[in-house]
């Protein structure tokens, strides 16, 4: 096996293996649970390390780290001059292409790592299309709190806009940044760039609180009826389960979902949710998630949120591949 064939998280595993224990230990608490288990679990599975392997991944380790450093100090031109000069232009663009890509360094970088109430007051006077490209870039989470900072109308004009963003050229986005005063945080080609569109607000307006989302569908809905139906028809939380007939619950519930889990996400959910799923359990496995919701004790929003989260993934892929169709609106019954 060439060093090329290994993938990420090989190489991640076998760079923890090298560092020893007692810097892994200081690598894990910057970890989420889900990352330790995967990276624990792949370190089981490594019987030995070559030691040409070992050196090579110390290697690029290394170098994406000096990569990383001269990113945050200059951005993605300079780092990629640096890099030139030390390394060729060949192993310079290889390293900038990983960042880029696997760490997702992305344009308005430098916003992403900043506080969220130093971000709204930073564009919340800018105009509606620039807000709605740059949220576009930013985490949903991040998205969803300054949407809902800004003023009712601003929202459903900037929510509009996301939904109606297709492909930004990479001119456009260096004349935003240039007018923000900071340099662009990526485009390593000319590329035309992906970004907005009705799954970016969808995203957005599932982390949104309810009383900003409301606001945002009911301007739309009056405004752009079309867009505003095309906008439901994705959103789908964990509480739209009881929107679904039984054989379509029946249908997730067969799927690979722990138990634990479910016990989880049912823990946070209203008792209607609770008696749909355990109608459409067998009483045996209803009873021992009863017990385990039971004996769990007090679980954490997020644990909560999380194993909701995997559920409405599991019914999005089922409803991507068709084997179930939820109807909204008050449409036709859910067809398996």
């Amino acid at each position: 096996m060439t060093f090329d064939e290994y993938t990420g998280k090989e190489k991640a595993a076998i760079l923890l293996i090298t560092l020893g224990p007692e810097k892994s230990a200081e690598v894990f608490k910057y970890l989420k649970e889900d990352e330790i288990e995967s990276l624990t679990l792949e370190i089981a599975n490594i019987a030995t390390v070559l030691p040409d392997i070992k050196d090579k991944v110390l290697e690029e380790f290394y170098q994406i780290c000096v990569a990383q450093q001269y990113i945050t100090e200059g951005g993605i031109t300079y780092a990629k001059q640096i890099l030139e000069k030390a390394l060729g232009e060949s192993k310079a663009y290889e390293i900038i292409n990983k960042l880029t890509v696997s760490l997702q360094v992305r344009p308005f970088d430098f916003i992403r790592k900043d506080d969220v109430s130093q971000v709204i007051n930073f564009i919340q006077n800018e105009h509606p299309q620039t807000i709605a490209l740059i949220l576009s870039y930013l985490k949903p989470q991040q998205s969803a709190q300054i949407l809902s900072s800004l003023s009712p109308d601003k929202q459903a004009d900037v929510a509009r806009r996301i939904a109606l963003m297709d492909r930004t050229s990479p001119d456009v986005i260096k004349e935003v940044e240039a007018a923000l005063e900071k340099k662009l945080s990526s485009l390593m080609t000319a590329d035309f760039a992906d970004v907005g569109g009705v799954d970016a607000i969808v995203e957005i307006l599932n982390s949104v609180d309810r009383t900003t989302e409301k606001n945002i569908m009911e301007n739309l809905e009056t405004e752009y009826l079309e867009l505003s139906e095309e906008i439901k028809k994705k959103m789908f939380v964990f509480e739209d389960i009881l929107s679904m007939d039984n054989r379509s619950i029946q249908t997730v519930l067969r799927q690979d979902i722990d138990n634990k889990e479910l016990a989880i996400a049912l823990k946070g959910s209203s008792e209607e949710v609770q008696e749909v799923i355990f109608q459409n359990l067998s009483k045996r496995l209803a009873a021992m998630i009863k017990e385990d919701m039971e004996f769990m004790g007090p679980v954490r929003r997020s644990d909560v949120e999380e194993a909701q989260q995997k559920i409405v993934n599991i019914i999005r892929r089922l409803q991507d591949s068709g084997e179930i169709i939820i109807a909204r609106g008050g449409g036709d019954e859910i067809i398996v």
